[in-house]
């Protein structure tokens, strides 16, 4: 019974831990802690901590499956790899997607945008950061030439006032939360903004609870207070930005006042200007957010006034300032990297610009899709809907969209009306259930490659053990199956190590990466050299606009796309719980996890429950213009009155039945964390 150990990247959330697998008779057993990882030094969050436990479990999917009569049959891999070849070859390029995955690995998420352009000759290329942080890539973009993380996790613990907005960061990324906690210890302040008092909430030394939805009028607010006192970056704003006069004419605005503000936000006036004079006035001072800042009509609009407000400081370029958007999946920052976007190949070159079409063509030796952005997965749904459809086929790789998407009915009727479905991953997810055929993939345990956590450092995955019956590795799929459909040359690839290297190739912020420099520790996005040392913080000196300069732009506050009524008087948002991850897939199969969050709830303050005559514990019935689901109240004071929250993991109860899916005109990112919402007691038969 030898032991072995092997070290690789936690496959949760996008924080980047250090794990040790110890592996006995060809199995994980056990997770270790890698003490001298640079994020998360030995420590672990409990998901970390059971990442083994899905590993082997007896449901993993071992062979292809193919849909016959209605039901899903085994198959050969032969004939999975035929019919998917032979169908596919039948429609037009504009008629056929693929869906990406924030789960696996970089390496496979450029083969899937390689396989689409190259193979498929298909524009529709998308995967879950349009869900999650869309609206962050448009909206840094516009400000600061880049879309990223500006600053790394460990210099949040150097910052002197931490203001978290839009994150439950304890729960949702447990390590930089201790990098808070750190930044405490040196004397920081912590600000933090949210309608529940989140454990997050409760490390603050300034909390208030606020309506979701009015962050643009709470920065607007903020960035007013701060100028009217003076205590604005005067030097920076004229040697480093440009457009100040256009953003101070719309935040000077009388609606912006702290008065106003407070009215629609529901913070007091004085916390408000609290805020505005501690985040102005430390040496240096950044900012947290995830999905409460980015999942709304308005998420462009919020990003960029959480720029605005960092340059308005001149905390962006510095030790303990940033912006720092936090990722929710291990690999979303890759998969963006990887141009599993409609509008981007590989390092964010558009392809829409001749130059970047011809190099790709080049590199690749074919043709690829036309210069022209593709359908995002939001608007593949509704397409789907029309009359008839404007797609036919969809590729998924290790998404679950029937858990994951907003309007679960709205997704169930798009994904039933494709004539050809493939989905390729590690379960039989509610998706896959509804596919033609299913490919068994390989989890993280069972094959090399790298990750890009949410501070752009990149990172290896090391192969521990065999995938489970005849799974294979998502790129060892994509390659026979880009070999299959004619396309020898351009998937010939015998490892990972071989597509890290054309990705270095043709990526200028990954020019300098290599396998062997990445061990052990990883390396921040740009390195666009072989001597060059990564860049754990951004714009240093210019920002990455062609001018060097931070763009300001002026944001008016404008409602979320629903709101209450007298039919549905509360706001329901939604979001994660520390036990579970995503749609459940992996997090549901792991006891541990498993028995400390078993099922969802509907968080209901105690003075609204007791007016709608509902107990703790009691099921009730949660109610949107969309449909409904039957849940078990939470009744408690950690959630602001008139405001409801539901995690959204559970298949049972699914909060996306519930949520609304109206877009943010740019980033096409829906609306989940606002919408109106009725509960019902549940009257016995």
């Amino acid at each position: 019974m030898e032991l072995k150990i092997v070290s690789t990247t936690c496959p949760y959330c996008g924080t980047g831990c250090g794990l040790n697998l110890v592996v006995r008779d060809e199995k994980v057993v056990s997770v270790a802690a890698w003490q001298r990882h640079p994020v998360n030094e030995g420590k672990l969050c409990p998901k970390g901590r059971y990442a083994h436990e899905f590993i082997h479990r007896k449901d993993r999917l071992t062979k292809p499956l193919i849909k016959k009569d209605g039901k899903l049959v085994e198959a050969s891999w032969d004939e999975a790899y035929e019919l998917i070849a032979t169908k596919l070859k039948t429609y037009k390029p504009e008629e056929m997607a693929c869906l990406a995955s924030a789960r696996v690995s970089n390496e496979e998420n450029y083969l899937m945008q390689k396989f689409a352009r190259a193979v498929l000759k298909t524009p529709n290329v998308d995967h879950c950061a349009r869900l999650c942080h869309s609206s962050t890539v448009a909206g840094l973009a516009a400000s600061f030439g880049s879309g990223a993380m500006t600053n790394n996790i460990q210099d949040i613990a150097e910052s002197k006032c931490v203001f978290v907005l839009g994150s439950n960061t304890f729960e949702q990324h447990p390590l930089i939360g201790r990098s808070i906690v750190r930044a405490k210890q040196k004397g920081a302040r912590v600000i933090v903004f949210d309608p529940r008092y989140t454990p997050t909430a409760k490390q603050a030394d300034l909390y208030k609870s606020f309506y979701s939805g009015t962050d643009v009028a709470i920065l607007n607010a903020m960035m007013q207070h701060i100028i009217k006192n003076g205590w604005e970056a005067k030097e920076y704003i004229e040697n480093r930005t440009k457009d100040y006069e256009k953003l101070k004419a719309v935040v000077m605005k009388p609606e912006y006042s702290l008065e106003n503000v407070s009215g629609i936000s529901g913070i007091p006036a004085k916390d408000i200007a609290m805020a505005a004079e501690w985040f102005a006035t430390a040496p240096s001072a950044c900012l947290l957010y995830s999905m409460g800042i980015t999942q709304h009509t308005t998420g462009v609009d919020n990003v960029k006034s959480v720029a605005n407000l960092l340059m308005l400081t001149g905390n962006i370029g510095k030790v303990g300032g940033g912006v720092n958007a936090l990722r929710g999946q291990n690999n979303v920052q890759g998969a963006c990297d990887m141009g599993c976007l409609p509008n981007v190949y590989s390092g964010y070159q558009k392809v829409i610009d001749e130059p970047a079409v011809k190099k790709m063509k080049e590199a690749w030796g074919c043709d690829v899709a036309g210069g022209k952005i593709g359908y995002t997965v939001t608007e593949m749904m509704d397409v789907l809907t029309e009359n008839p459809p404007k797609l036919k086929a969809i590729y998924i790789m290790g998404e679950n969209p029937m858990i994951s998407d907003p309007d679960l009915k709205h997704v169930e009727h798009a994904l039933k009306n494709l004539e050809f479905l493939v989905v390729q991953d590690i379960f039989l997810t509610e998706t896959a259930q509804l596919a033609d055929v299913v490919l068994p993939a390989a989890c993280y345990a069972e094959k090399d490659g790298t990750q890009t956590s949410t501070e752009r450092r990149v990172q290896r995955w090391h192969k521990a053990v065999n995938p489970p019956g005849e799974a294979k590795a998502d790129w060892e799929i994509l390659c026979e199956l880009g070999r299959k459909m004619g396309f020898e040359k351009q998937f010939s690839f015998k490892s990972p190590e071989e597509i890290f290297n054309e990705v270095a190739r043709v990526t200028p912020s990954y020019g300098g990466m290599s396998y062997k420099r990445l061990e052990p520790e990883g390396l921040h996005w740009p390195c666009p050299a072989a001597d060059h040392p990564g860049t754990p913080i951004l714009h240093t000196q210019k920002f990455a606009n062609p001018d060097g300069l931070g763009v300001f732009t002026p944001i008016e506050y404008k409602p979320p796309a629903e709101v209450t009524d007298a039919e549905y008087p509360f706001i329901l948002t939604t979001g994660r719980c520390i036990w579970q991850w995503h749609t459940g897939s992996m997090t549901r199969r792991s006891e541990s996890l498993e028995r400390e969050a078993p099922t969802g709830w509907i968080e209901i303050n105690t003075e609204d429950a007791k007016a709608l005559g509902i107990r703790n514990n009691e099921m009730v019935r949660a109610i949107t213009r969309r449909g409904e689901v039957q849940v078990a109240a939470r009744v408690t004071g950690d959630i602001r009155k008139n405001v409801m929250f539901m995690p959204f993991h559970y298949a049972e109860c699914p909060a996306n039945v519930l949520t609304n899916n109206a877009l943010d005109p740019i980033a096409k990112i829906p609306e989940y964390k606002v919408c109106a919402v009725r509960v019902e007691k549940i009257k016995e038969a």
